[in-house]
């Protein structure tokens, strides 16, 4: 995060620019944790169900959804890295392309 500080600071992003890399890390971050909210309401709500409860339906229910849970957040752990590493990405082009363009000024 400072190091976008620094480029919006020696005026070489825009600040609509800077507002956008930032939302998009923000929207990264608050979809990892609906992620792990997901996931941990899916757990608990299965080892409710079978502990709480004697019908065996619903005991099958709660089984189902303790993995559904850890699989939810083995999934949304995958798919956080693969934007990090793609907002990374985006970050390094963009630098680069910004150093092209000084070295064109010049």
């Amino acid at each position: 995060m400072k190091e976008l500080h620094k480029h919006y600071n020696e005026g070489r992003l825009t600040l609509r620019d800077y507002l956008a890399a930032h939302r998009t890390v923000l929207a990264n971050d608050r979809t990892w944790l609906g992620n792990i909210r997901t996931s941990m309401t899916f757990f608990v709500a299965g080892v409710s169900f079978i502990q709480f409860f004697d019908l065996e339906i619903i005991r099958m229910i709660g089984w189902a959804f303790i993995p559904i849970g850890i699989l939810n957040l083995i999934l949304g752990l995958f798919r956080y890295i693969q934007r990090r590493k793609m907002i990374s990405g985006i970050k390094i082009k963009k630098k680069i392309r910004e150093i092209l363009q000084d070295d064109g000024d010049e």
